[in-house]
């Protein structure tokens, strides 16, 4: 029997490849730090925790509605409204288990062979993987670490075709920690406005940014949010990757096919977790600002002692909880730097590779580890770039 073709042109995530490296030397009994999967290290919040108990002893553990919940798709609602300083209803949203469906759900819903689809590289490697399975043609535009890994306009300006149907942004952004500024963003809403373009913007890591203003969602500009896409969740901001509990925010006219594939595929999301994520938004917030505030630590920290290390060169992202610093000076290649920091120094980090193949020249470090791993990070590394 022979596979299908589509399945030449899906690709893998390589955090999980490295965690199952990593685990394995520590089977062996080998100490390994854990710097390469993009999970929070926190629990989530207790108040969270005690609505999932509930729900269960009072019996959210069946089918419910495909689209979501109608209480959590309020509440969603009335958080981007908030925080994004639009008008958003309920029925703008779809509740999926985690935010990769609102990659690919959108995706299939909108794109034809031949299609051409804009995004970042380096960039989350889930991108890619999609628009090649949906048999569009990837578009990478390079993140430029000289503009703290935003687009190059012109660059960008430049890709557009005729052929372009959709535009990925990702700010605050993985695995470089770059927010768009906002400017670029206001020039990149203006490439598109009147173009038949849409914009997938992942706002995953939407709430956890360390400057004094919010990245800025290109569906808050004029005439935008009738072209956008938001992708968000709750697995970052309060530490509930296991709970596999994400959103989409879109258009009218996409939610209905995105709830087809939903009820193809999954038929709905977790019901014990819907009402988790109710408390959640609806709760007090004090864990998940705590934990951000930990992370801006940890970054001025890390980052400090990367820039200690020879040949490294890293600068501060201003979002996310990744260091994606430059490695161009020791001489090395990303994915065998990478290598010999996991097997000869046991520091479990990404080869920039792994986010396109602009990601050359770069690792990726999750600082989402007590303050006390990263610092003996830091000095495992150094001893074995001395060494």
């Amino acid at each position: 029997m022979k596979l299908a073709d589509r399945m030449n042109r899906i690709m893998i995530e390589t955090a999980f490849e490295v965690l199952v490296k990593a685990r394995a030397l520590e089977a062996q009994g080998k100490s390994i730090i854990h710097l390469e999967i993009g999970e929070p290290d926190f629990d989530s919040p207790a108040h969270v925790l005690s609505a999932g108990k509930k729900a269960l002893d009072e019996g959210w553990t069946h089918y419910g509605p495909t689209q979501g919940y109608p209480e959590l798709r309020d509440s969603i609602a009335r958080h981007v409204s908030k925080t994004r300083g639009i008008q958003v209803g309920p029925e703008h949203v779809s509740v999926v288990p985690g935010g990769k469906p609102i990659l690919f759900f959108p995706m299939l819903a909108l794109l034809d062979v031949g299609d051409e689809v804009i995004y970042p590289n380096p960039g989350f490697p889930i991108y890619e993987s999609m628009i090649g399975f949906c048999g569009a043609k990837p578009v990478p535009i390079p993140l430029v670490e000289s503009r703290d890994f935003s687009f190059d306009l012109n660059v960008l300006k430049d890709s557009i075709t005729d052929k372009t149907k959709m535009l990925i942004l990702n700010s605050p952004q993985n695995p470089t920690g770059g927010v768009i500024p906002a400017d670029d963003i206001r020039a990149i809403a203006d490439m598109v406005r009147e173009r038949d373009i849409i914009v997938l913007s992942d706002e995953i890591y939407s709430r956890i940014y360390y400057g004094d203003e919010a990245p800025l969602s290109i569906a808050s500009l004029p005439d935008m949010q009738e072209k956008t896409i938001i992708l968000d969740g709750f697995s970052k901001i309060y530490a509930m990757t296991g709970w596999r509990l994400g959103y989409g925010v879109m258009p009218l006219w996409l939610v209905d096919s995105v709830n087809k594939l939903m009820v193809n595929s999954n038929s709905c999301t977790a019901s014990f977790t819907q009402r988790a994520g109710i408390a959640a938004l609806d709760g007090p917030q004090d864990e998940a600002n705590a934990m951000v505030a930990e992370f801006h630590r940890r970054r001025d920290v890390f980052c400090d002692g990367l820039n200690t290390i020879p040949g490294f060169s890293c600068r501060k992202p201003q979002g996310a909880f990744y260091a994606f610093p430059n490695i161009t000076g020791t001489g090395k290649g990303s994915k065998q730097l990478a290598d010999e920091l996991l097997y000869q120094a046991g520091v479990a980090s990404l080869s920039g590779t792994a986010f396109g193949s602009y990601g050359e020249g770069y690792l990726r470090f999750s600082y989402a580890n007590s303050l006390e791993n990263l610092m003996e990070a830091v000095e495992r590394i150094r001893r074995f770039m001395v060494r």
